[in-house]
């Protein structure tokens, strides 16, 4: 026997906890997941990082960013190893993911104090449809705990932009930002300037394409993909603005080559747009076709952290 629970009634049973959200993206092409969990402080989120690297399973990589816990995943299920430290110090891991329609449900295993937070704390956070228990389980003590929370399917979108100011006005990196805060569609994720070469003649300053990312439900990419076009048509100063979109979270290794040899080669638009079809990249010109070549680059850095806003020469530590 099962129970099924509503946040509410999880928030209810167990009290107040700490989650302030939890997003399930997913690209079933690749069969691979990115689980987004944050958090009212960093504490909680290192520890269950630490944990969940440790317990394995279905999880491949974690990383912290702040009080966010992000965590890399198959679509698919992996015993959890919690090894000789669980008898004293509890665990929790993830053992399968799956898509069921336009929902995910994520099954998690949590012995001890660890069970409270796969058990009561991230189940009731906002993105939480419902979470399933057995009907006997229990969290905190020594127990252990088996839980499935089901949250919406949701996949990743890249919006990549370049050429959007003049030599007088206007700067890219602001208005992709303006642009995430105001889109009303989604749940905005990350925000990238990507330094390009510098010595491209065209360049209005600084030579960098911009990109913001998205967790959307996919039935809603045509509706978000339409809020950005208008803001950007409406918002940029530049006659040859072009935007690329990417879907997915694994951005091609053609594209990501690309991206840097972007820093510092000199590509025709030709050159963008071959790469871009061979890839899935879609590309709009909002308002002209020069804004090509970097707004590829800008899908193809995404992913690179340091390495997209830094030049080939630069140290990074």
């Amino acid at each position: 026997m099962s129970v099924v629970l509503t946040p509410d009634q999880i928030t209810s049973k167990y009290g107040k906890l700490f989650c302030k959200g939890i997003y399930t993206l997913v690209d079933e092409k690749n069969g691979v997941a990115t689980i987004i969990e944050e958090c009212i402080a960093k504490g909680p989120v290192e520890w269950d990082a630490a944990n969940r690297r440790r317990a394995g399973g279905a999880i491949t990589d974690v990383r912290v960013e702040g009080t966010t816990l992000i965590m890399e995943a198959i679509i698919g299920e992996r015993e959890v190893s919690f090894g000789p430290a669980s008898k004293d110090v509890g665990g929790q891991g993830l053992k399968a993911l799956r898509v069921d329609g336009d929902r995910v449900i994520t099954t998690w295993v949590g012995l001890a104090g660890a069970s409270v937070g796969i058990g009561a704390c991230m189940p009731q956070g906002p993105g939480t449809i419902e979470a399933v228990y057995a009907d006997d389980a229990k969290i905190g003590g020594a127990h252990r705990v088996e839980v499935s929370v089901v949250t919406p399917k949701l996949v990743r979108v890249i919006y990549a932009v370049d050429d959007t100011d003049t030599k007088e006005k206007g700067a890219s990196w602001v208005l992709m930002l303006q642009m995430a805060r105001e889109i009303k569609c989604g749940h905005y994720l990350e925000h990238k300037i990507v330094q390009l070469n510098p010595n491209v003649p065209e360049k209005t300053t600084n030579c960098v394409a911009v990109g913001v990312s998205f967790a959307v439900a996919e039935s809603d990419v045509p509706k978000l993909t339409e809020q950005v076009v208008k803001f950007i048509k409406e918002h940029t100063y530049s006659d040859n603005t072009t935007l690329a979109v990417f879907q997915g979270l694994r951005v091609p290794a053609e594209v990501t080559d690309y991206g840097r040899r972007a820093k510092k080669e000199i590509f025709k638009i030709a050159d963008a747009r071959e790469v871009a079809e061979r890839n899935g990249v879609q590309l709009i010109e909002v308002t002209g076709k020069r804004g090509t070549i970097g707004a590829v680059a800008g899908i193809g850095c995404f992913d690179l952290g340091l390495e997209a806003a830094a030049l080939p020469e630069d140290e990074l530590r």
